[in-house]
């Protein structure tokens, strides 16, 4: 159990963990930026530190601030909360470098699951069945294979897509040229990588989400 814990995030996330964390007896540290002195977080927790200037990039997504912030307080471990620096893999790894516990996956694990075309590439070397297609196409004569080995109606996919953000449905092989470099110009808007893959479109289908936690003990629960 620690004894201490950095919260680095701010609004209703940083309030649960914070609350979560008095349930067990745990101190708290808050992070906030100079336009959040006075938010509820910063007054809930047991201990509060400035970590930059208004804007995000300045503070919350700030990782030197952040593990500073840790090293300063003492805390042991920095629970990331969702959004800002929590699926960031280098953030993860500099809280290791720093003897901080980042409370999430592990760095390769964010890496890995935040390409989704590895992302279904390692589920398939375990087994667990997937939507035909899922390979990295490079340019269009690539795709264009792809597409023919997989059938339409398909779908194009931003490899690092969130959001709904970098997807086309081409229904016939006339749209898929329009479509893929349509894909690739939005997925490097967004995300800063063009990098696309073409899957199976299925419909009608129900879309099921599964949330799964898991421990460094081996313990998991769906």
């Amino acid at each position: 159990m620690f004894n201490k814990i950095l919260i680095a995030n701010r609004g209703e996330i940083a309030v649960r963990v914070i609350r979560a964390c008095k349930e067990m007896g745990v101190a708290t540290v808050a992070v906030y930026s100079e336009a959040d002195r006075d938010a509820l977080h910063v007054s809930l927790a047991d201990e509060s530190c400035c970590i930059g200037g208004p804007q995000p990039k300045d503070s919350y997504l700030h990782m030197a601030n952040v593990v500073m912030a840790a090293a300063a307080t003492k805390a042991e471990a920095i629970h990331p909360g969702y959004g800002f620096l929590s699926e960031n893999p280098r953030f993860a790894a500099l809280c290791g470098e720093y003897g901080v516990t980042f409370i999430g996956p592990a760095p390769e694990t964010i890496a890995r699951m935040g390409d989704k075309e590895a992302a279904k590439r390692a589920v398939r070397e375990l087994g667990v069945p997937v939507i035909p297609g899922g390979d990295l196409a490079n340019d269009y004569s690539e795709a264009r294979a792809r597409a023919a080995e997989i059938g339409y109606p398909l779908l194009i996919k931003a490899r690092a897509g969130g959001g709904g953000r970098g997807i086309r449905l081409v229904m016939a092989a006339s749209e898929l040229k329009h479509e893929f470099k349509a894909a690739s110009m939005e997925a490097t808007s967004a995300f800063g990588d063009g990098g696309v893959y073409l899957e199976k479109f299925l419909h009608p289908v129900k879309h099921i989400e599964v949330q799964v936690l898991a421990d460094n003990h081996g313990n998991v629960v769906p």
